[in-house]
């Protein structure tokens, strides 16, 4: 956003040339088309303004008002805030059924609840572990609430692997997913041994993961994961949608709780 926002300034500032180099042309071409003579009754310009003239005034009255450049700022910073709120909501809106229905994705919470927040992760992010806890209490908390996650492997390949066999478990044992994912994520680093070890403890049959495992349908999902986050703007974990908003970030409990809140009064 900051480099967006120093080519805008710097496209004012361009502008400012073009307005100095449009004002001399016009200048000129007045003095040419100008009756000369002390008979003609019209004042004698003693010398046609210079581009050099008009550059210095406006280059006079920045420096003179330097806080006109933070306001310029500002504006292009809020101007380019809320282009991306609308392409971010016309993304959400056509997006609407990948996003909040895919059938590969885990649920946790009321699978019928009435909101729904989505969550991007990835098993190998800090930030996502810590973030475990404020969904956790979410879910507890509201009866009402739907917690839809979206597997979205971006760190590297032990990621991949890992995610890979969370996706079979889910696709055998979907009831046990909200206890793998919780075992999985706030445990150490996910590897596919750590998640072949975890899908086994909880009782699903080894041979049966590892076919699974092999399913085409599993490198589809990421796939179209992968080009949703895309067209969200998404590069990073966690990244959640709530209702029409994407909520960049592990921002806390309190903020997701107010997404939800605001998410259900537009409704």
């Amino acid at each position: 956003m900051s480099k967006a926002i120093a080519l805008g300034i710097a496209g004012v500032t361009v502008s400012f040339a073009m307005l100095a180099a449009g004002f001399v042309a016009g200048s000129r071409n007045d003095l040419s088309a100008a009756p000369y003579g002390a008979g003609s009754g019209s004042p004698v310009l003693e010398r046609a303004v210079s581009r050099g003239d008009v550059e210095a005034i406006v280059r006079a009255y920045l420096v003179e008002n330097p806080e006109i450049l933070t306001e310029m700022q500002a504006v292009l910073a809020q101007r380019e805030e809320e282009q991306q709120r609308l392409a971010l909501l016309e993304a959400i809106g056509s997006s609407s059924d990948t996003i909040f229905n895919a059938a590969y994705d885990g649920v946790v919470g009321n699978p019928d609840g009435s909101t729904t927040v989505v969550e991007f992760f990835d098993y190998n992010c800090g930030y996502c572990k810590r973030a475990y806890e404020d969904m956790a209490a979410m879910v507890a908390e509201d009866a009402d609430l739907r917690f839809v996650l979206k597997e979205f492997p971006i760190l590297g390949p032990d990621s991949q692997r890992a995610h890979i066999v969370s996706m079979a478990f889910r696709a055998l044992a979907p009831e046990k997913y909200g206890e793998f994912h919780r075992t999985l994520l706030t445990g150490g680093r996910a590897t596919e041994a750590a998640a072949i070890a975890t899908a086994v403890g909880l009782g699903v049959d080894e041979a049966a993961l590892r076919e699974e495992m092999k399913n085409p349908a599993i490198a589809d999902a990421f796939n179209e994961t992968y080009e949703l986050a895309s067209r969200l703007a998404i590069t990073g974990t966690p990244s959640y949608v709530v209702g029409k908003e994407v909520v960049f970030g592990a921002l806390g409990k309190a903020v997701l709780k107010e997404k939800v809140e605001l998410a259900r009064a537009g409704d």
